[in-house]
């Protein structure tokens, strides 16, 4: 064949070398481009699904939130105990005095009652309630109660004990028996006691 066999239909005379590089070059970008669209995949199919999830997202209602919790403590200050109301005995502290221990002549017996409140507020005191009795051994002789109901008075007898100040009566025997212009009592020894209140009683003379 000569040279006939080296030449291609156009006339053209080709290197059978670069022939082949170029047939090996071709196949080697076909396996790359085959690769390439393998791994890629189909993009259309990926892009739907991205948009579905998006919308999914969008519609669905949003969790619900745990409500706080909101606590109300309200504080109330304690009324003081009897703040106001009738004293009770217990909160009370009384004491019974006597200005002196014999008395000549006309001389009248004094004492003193003095009642302090002790409790968590003021308190109501009826001040008719101080009794002081005088007695010679069983003899009842005389009793403040019972002359002062005997007695007109105007006078209000109920008084206000604030905590801590005490309130003082002053308590005068006239030396008779019973009320009034009773038979005056005998020389001789008595005793003064504060009837319902654990109280020292007061030994005194007449003379």
């Amino acid at each position: 064949m000569g040279l006939d066999a080296e030449r291609d239909p156009g006339g053209s005379r080709l290197d059978p070398y670069r022939r082949r590089r170029a047939v090996a070059l071709a196949c080697v970008l076909g396996v790359v481009g085959a690769l390439v669209w393998a791994c890629a995949g189909d993009p259309g199919s990926e892009e739907p699904v991205r948009q579905a999830g998006a919308v999914a997202d969008a519609t669905s209602a949003p969790p619900p939130t745990a409500m706080p919790t909101v606590t109300v403590t309200t504080t109330t200050t304690p009324k003081p105990a009897g703040d106001g109301g009738p004293c009770r005995a217990r909160d009370l502290v009384v004491n019974l005095s006597g200005a002196r221990d014999a008395y000549v002549g006309r001389d009248r017996p004094e004492f003193r009652v003095t009642v302090v409140n002790m409790g968590g507020g003021s308190c109501v005191f009826d001040r008719g309630s101080v009794d002081v009795r005088v007695t010679s051994g069983s003899d009842r002789i005389w009793s403040s109660a019972e002359c002062r109901r005997g007695e007109a008075s105007g006078a209000t007898s109920k008084a206000t004990l604030r905590r801590g100040i005490p309130l003082v009566e002053n308590v005068v025997w006239n030396r008779g028996r019973g009320c009034g212009r009773g038979t005056a009592a005998r020389p001789g020894t008595y005793v003064a006691d504060l009837r319902g209140h654990e109280v020292k009683r007061q030994v005194f003379h007449l003379r």
